[in-house]
């Protein structure tokens, strides 16, 4: 658990990550798209991944990715940062962060 802390810590917007999750993918371009620099972990591309995930379950993810914190705060999933960009929330909250300047 103190490891994610310290992974959320790095950046405004930390996502944790599946190579092959295509809900990863459109969670991680939508911000790309933004031009957000998400600190991005691959969590079956690093050694411990498999904690990690175990660690972000605990947390509440539910699924553990992509497990998206913006501020240091658990934002959740895909649904999540989908639903708060539609209601035109997503934006602000990343201004907030400091992850976007506009």
């Amino acid at each position: 658990m103190e490891r994610v802390t310290k992974m959320v810590a790095e950046r405004p917007v930390v996502i944790f990550s599946k190579s092959t999750c295509c809900m990863c993918y459109s969670v991680k371009t939508l911000f790309s798209e933004f031009g957000v620099n998400p600190a991005i972990h691959e969590l079956d591309e690093i050694p411990r991944g498999r904690e990690i995930e175990q660690a972000l379950t605990r947390l509440g993810c539910n699924p553990s990715f992509p497990a998206v914190f913006i501020g240091g705060e658990l934002v959740g999933g895909a649904n999540e940062i989908m639903t708060l960009h539609l209601k035109r929330s997503l934006i602000p909250m990343l201004k907030r962060a400091g992850a976007l300047w506009l």
